[in-house]
């Protein structure tokens, strides 16, 4: 059995810091969010994405978002970052919305399917968090789901699917949402949503505009 972290009574921030040693080195972790289980890995690391598609059997032409925890951290991975993405940013950050940005070189390009744009969301969970302060990286991270299947908030519903393919589980309770982030792309000023989530529409005019 991989590494199992019970953080479901109470948590020791301190234990995540071998994981994320691990994720940093290209190693897998499946982790709790507010929106739903995430597996992640080091962004920066091609071999460790390209594991990462293959653990979830996901297509490599369906994009992997990048999970940071600060605006530093989003400047080191997305570039001519607009005023309007901005305020989204400020206004939706840390919680369940990812922003579609234009992505710098540093950014593997089978993390975006070749695409100039990648997926960027800092989650409103305090064990995301630690993980991706510890590892330095933005933790290149998808709903912890076999690839056509629902995704999850709670571990054990995905624990036998992946034994054997991650290095680490890391069991935080029950998602406190249980559904996916919302995603959103600025194009020519003004906000899309591209995936329904918690974050509604009318959130997200009532910022913009």
């Amino acid at each position: 059995m991989q590494n199992y972290l019970n953080f479901t009574n109470s948590v020791d921030y301190s234990k995540l810091k071998e994981t994320a040693k691990m994720i940093k080195k290209g190693g897998i972790a499946i982790f709790p969010t507010e929106t739903v289980y995430g597996i992640g890995t080091n962004g920066f690391n091609e071999n460790a994405v390209k594991k990462l598609y293959e653990a979830k059997k996901r297509p490599l032409n369906k994009p992997i978002s990048l999970l940071v925890n600060s605006i530093d951290m989003i400047n080191k991975v997305a570039k001519d970052i607009t005023k309007l993405e901005y305020t989204l940013i400020k206004e939706f950050f840390p919680g369940p919305l990812t922003i579609i940005l234009k992505k710098k070189d540093i950014v593997p390009n089978i993390l975006t399917s070749n695409l100039d744009t990648v997926g960027i969301r800092m989650p409103a969970n305090n064990i995301a968090l630690k993980l991706i302060e510890y590892s330095g990286v933005p933790i290149a991270t998808s709903s912890s789901n076999i690839s056509g299947k629902p995704s999850v908030a709670n571990l054990a519903d995905i624990m036998d699917d992946f034994d054997g393919n991650v290095d680490c589980f890391i069991d935080g309770g029950p998602s406190r949402l249980g559904l996916a982030s919302t995603i959103v792309q600025v194009i020519d000023g003004v906000p899309h949503i591209l995936r329904k989530g918690s974050i509604t529409e009318a959130q997200i005019k009532r910022v913009c505009f």
